[in-house]
C-alpha cells in the first residue's frame, strides 16, 4: 500500500518508560522532517477535530547498540530521513539542552538509545537488518 516505511529502533535494555519516551521523540522527528508522511486531521462523529498522525506504516523494533550504529550508518548511506536520540539527552530538560549534548557526541559512534528512519521500504529494511520487532 505504501512505498515508504518508518522504522523506530530502541535500545533493548532500556527501562520501559525510556523506550516509550524515545519512541515518542523519534516519531516527532520523522513527522517534522517528512511532512508528506502526515495524514489528514481526524474528526469524530460530533465534528471535533483531532491532530494529524503519521499516515503510513510505523514499526517499532528492539536492538542492541551495534544494530543501532549500523542502522545510523546505513541511513546516511541510503539517504534516509533519520532521527536519533542519545543517552545524554535523558539528563536534559529542554530542546536546546538536548541539541547541545547531542552535538557533543562522537560523530562516528554516538551513544545511541534510539533511531528512526524513513524512506523506501527496501532501503529501510536493509538499514535495520538485525533488529527485531519489539515484543
Amino acid at each position: 500500500m505504501f512505498d515508504t516505511k518508518v522504522a523506530i529502533l530502541v535500545l533493548d535494555d532500556l527501562p520501559v518508560w525510556q523506550k516509550l519516551n524515545v519512541t515518542a521523540f523519534l516519531s516527532t522527528g520523522i513527522a517534522g522532517a517528512a511532512p508528506e508522511a502526515m495524514g489528514l486531521a481526524y474528526e469524530d462523529a460530533a465534528g471535533r477535530r483531532y491532530a494529524r498522525l503519521l499516515g503510513e506504516l510505523v514499526m517499532i523494533f528492539a536492538a542492541g547498540l551495534d544494530v543501532l550504529q549500523r542502522a545510523r550508518r546505513q541511513a546516511f548511506e541510503r539517504d534516509l530521513v533519520c532521527a536519533a536520540y542519545v543517552r545524554a539527552m535523558f539528563a536534559t530538560g529542554h530542546d536546546a539542552a538536548k541539541r547541545e549534548v547531542f552535538r557533543l557526541e562522537d560523530a562516528e559512534a554516538p551513544d545511541l538509545v534510539g533511531i528512526a528512519v524513513r524512506g523506501a521500504k527496501k532501503d529501510v529494511d536493509k538499514a535495520i537488518k538485525g533488529a527485531r520487532l519489539h515484543p
